[in-house]
């Protein structure tokens, strides 16, 4: 049988079921053939004249009452059976499933050497006994399957009525110190004695410390970054505040060093928990011009360190320090195409980045999640390790190509994605502007084999916009009107087009509703790999 769901708008009109009365309501009179039951077309735009509006209740826009009039339902129905996988189709390297479906295996964790193997040539046939051939045929192939987390890592609280008796101390006496280091001016640099009655002010990413509570969260980050070992937080924390002088931070801030790269590092949207993303895009390096610009010599990667430093502080200015609020970046580094570490120009940058973000800018990232992770990521992050944490390591997320929207998705909505990456975000978008990162799209997974239908009911006069996409596209699409009037033509809005993975990554469409009826999405999933359909719709007035 064909899988169903039901929504309604708004949600809680799904639940209203209509209860017995004592008195019956009168039958309505018969209707003449063809005619259509409903609400009268247009009945919105009446009732909003002759509804009074209560002084003490918000007034509902036309959008929203509109939105009541408008059932979605989903079904999926199998196509033929599709022929099977070719072996070469096999996939080496990809991440664990994200959960969305019910046959997906819980992720495990493996060693980052195991998750990112690439198939090795075997050895020669001619080389190999009868017995052995026959024995790697028994074999069943086993997919390399890419760690999601190579640890678990939640986001403590920032707040201190939620810190442990120990952790409490600990913030107490980093406090302590703090406030007798501000009082001899030892952060200015000053030797004890040459600081006595010094009294400093020092401010960290805008904020003074101990001069409000905000100052507690910063505290905390260095507490957290040194295990809460309070003496090595106080030489961290003396440390950043040398750097960033020494740096001169403060003034790296106004500096104009230009918008080469643009590209390559950008914030665009947020995660499921509010979280800013930013995206490091490190394919923007195969443009050798570009990357002989930015690495060249000494001089110009001090250049790209200082433009790296300035996006980061500029960033971290715009979050919230106030306890409770969100301080931490969400962190998306895309691999594809990105330059191998045997770029010696690139991997001395990296490392000095690395050692400078670390020792300086403690628990800013809430997440790191690596997307197109290509074979050679194996030794890069075999050269990296070493300068991370532990606890840093413990937030990363690793996703081949694959897998990336799959994996992106389980921690930002589609619609805050770019569309580069699956999703449906474009930034300072004009191709369709009617939809922004504040309208939710909805995910619905194709089964293989299977035809998706979405059916929009709409009974009123009105005007419906949409939007779709499916990842990665090899399906086909087509859009249409059905009215409910027996003689109704149905009204083809999009002829059946077979989307392939280079066509556009959004399709959108608009349709006058002029009489009752509904429009149905479908999409034909002929392949035998799950499918993801992303979709999003609003209900306007009609417009002549």
């Amino acid at each position: 049988m064909a899988d169903e769901t039901l929504q309604n708008y708004p949600p809680e009109a799904a639940t209203q079921l209509p209860t017995s009365t004592a008195e019956e309501p009168e039958a309505p009179p018969p209707q003449e053939p063809g005619s259509v039951s409903g609400p009268p077309l247009a009945s919105v735009a009446l009732d909003l004249q002759k509804e009074s509006v209560s002084p003490t209740e918000p007034p509902v826009s036309v959008e929203e009452k509109l939105k009541e009039a408008v059932t979605v339902i989903e079904k999926d129905t199998p196509l033929e059976p599709p022929p099977p996988e070719a072996p070469l189709a096999e996939e080496h390297v990809t991440v664990a499933a994200t959960g969305t479906e019910k046959d997906s295996a819980t992720p495990v964790s493996q060693p980052l050497a195991a998750a990112l193997a690439v198939p090795q040539e075997s050895e020669s046939p001619k080389t190999q006994s009868k017995e052995a051939i026959e024995s790697e045929k028994e074999k069943p192939i086993e997919k390399k399957m890419a760690p999601e987390s190579l640890a678990s890592f939640k986001e403590e609280s920032n707040k201190v009525s939620d810190l442990s008796h120990l952790e409490l101390k600990a913030l107490e006496e980093f406090k302590h110190l703090v406030q007798e280091a501000l009082g001899k001016g030892l952060f200015s640099g000053a030797s004890p004695s040459e600081g006595e009655n010094l009294a400093e002010e020092v401010w960290i990413w805008g904020v003074p410390l101990l001069k409000d509570d905000r100052s507690d969260v910063i505290l905390l980050k260095f507490l957290r970054a040194r295990d809460f070992k309070v003496k090595d937080s106080f030489a961290m924390l003396k440390s950043t505040i040398k750097w960033r002088r020494d740096f001169n931070v403060d003034e790296l801030l106004k500096e104009d060093l230009g918008d080469d790269l643009e590209k390559v590092v950008f914030m665009q949207g947020q995660d499921k928990e509010g979280h800013p993303v930013c995206y490091n895009v490190y394919g923007e390096f195969q443009n050798k011009e570009l990357y002989a610009k930015t690495f060249g010599d000494e001089e110009k990667r001090m250049k790209f360190l200082r433009w790296r430093i300035q996006f980061l502080e500029r960033s971290i200015r715009k979050l919230d320090f106030s306890p409770g609020g969100i301080n931490t970046i969400f962190q998306v580094s895309d691999l594809k195409n990105s330059p191998g570490p045997g770029k010696r120009e690139l991997r001395i940058a990296t490392k000095q980045a690395l050692q400078i973000l670390q020792d300086n800018y403690p628990e800013f990232v809430a997440k790191q999640v690596f997307i197109n992770v290509p074979w050679w990521y194996l030794a890069f992050y075999t050269m990296i390790s070493p300068f991370l944490t532990q606890r840093t390591k413990s937030k990363f997320v690793f996703a081949g190509p694959p897998r990336t929207a799959e994996t992106l998705f389980k921690y930002i909505s589609p619609e805050q994605v770019p569309t580069q990456y699956g999703g449906l975000s474009v930034d300072f978008c004009e191709c369709n502007p009617e939809f922004t990162v504040d309208d939710p799209a909805t995910e619905i997974t194709v089964k293989p084999a299977t035809k998706q239908t979405v059916e929009i009911i709409v009974n009123e006069k009105c005007t419906i916009i949409w939007e779709l996409r499916v990842v990665g596209w090899e399906v086909s699409y087509s859009a249409e009107y059905v009215p409910n009037a027996e003689r109704g033509y149905t009204v083809i809005i999009q002829k059946t087009r077979k989307m392939l993975p280079t066509d556009e990554p959004v399709v959108s469409n608009s349709f006058n509703i002029t009489e009752l009826g509904k429009i149905l999405l479908t999409i034909d999933n002929p392949t035998t790999k799950k499918k993801k359909l992303l979709y999003r719709f609003k209900v306007l007035p009609y417009n002549d």
